[in-house]
């Protein structure tokens, strides 16, 4: 699966794929687990082989405010702590039982100075995360509940029963009460 994904870039030859591969290590998190905790520092790139991610921060009144998930197939960290080394404002919690292959920074950082293709790579990368930031943002800016809900149905469909009602509430920005409102018309 990680093969592929970084196949589909078209940046990397075969042995840059392998080596990164090889420098990997496969880690897993319990439901429930965190990948990290507001305060720490992002020091890995995590590829996410099985299971659900949550990403969220904590309001000023204490409540969660869930703003991605995260599911199979996908690379992530906590970026902005990843790419400063500053703390990180975020958490990142496992809502399944996942398995993912972990990579330091420290890696990726010998990877890039010995090559110039993982530079381009890092570089699309990072405008593929903006780019999917910026769709969350229109998304919630342009869209109600009900065609951001239609929209993620659609997007990731075998893994929505899996995500409990609160955090999935909190990322469609509506109450648990709304959202049972907005299931019962999908479902009748």
């Amino acid at each position: 699966m990680l093969k592929s994904f970084l196949q589909s870039f078209q940046i990397l030859q075969e042995a840059d794929i392998e080596d990164f591969i090889l420098q990997t290590t496969p880690r897993t998190l319990e439901k429930s687990d965190f990948l990290i905790r507001e305060g720490e520092t992002s020091k890995e790139v995590v590829f996410l082989l099985s299971g659900i991610f949550r990403s969220y921060y904590l309001a000023e009144n204490g409540d969660e405010i869930t703003y991605c998930f995260s599911f199979p197939g996908t690379m992530m960290t906590a970026y902005s702590s990843f790419i400063t080394g500053l703390p990180s404002v975020e958490n990142i919690q496992a809502i399944t039982p996942t398995q993912f292959l972990s990579i330091s920074k420290d890696k990726i950082k010998a990877m890039e100075q010995n090559n110039p293709s993982w530079i381009r790579f890092l570089k699309i990368a990072a405008e593929q995360n903006y780019i999917y930031l910026e769709k969350r943002f229109f998304q919630m800016q342009k869209n109600n509940a009900s065609q951001r809900y239609h929209m993620l149905t659609k997007d990731q469909p075998e893994y929505l029963q899996q995500i409990p009602l609160q955090y999935l509430a909190s990322y469609l920005g509506i109450t648990q009460r709304h959202l049972s409102r907005i299931r019962k018309e999908v479902y009748f």
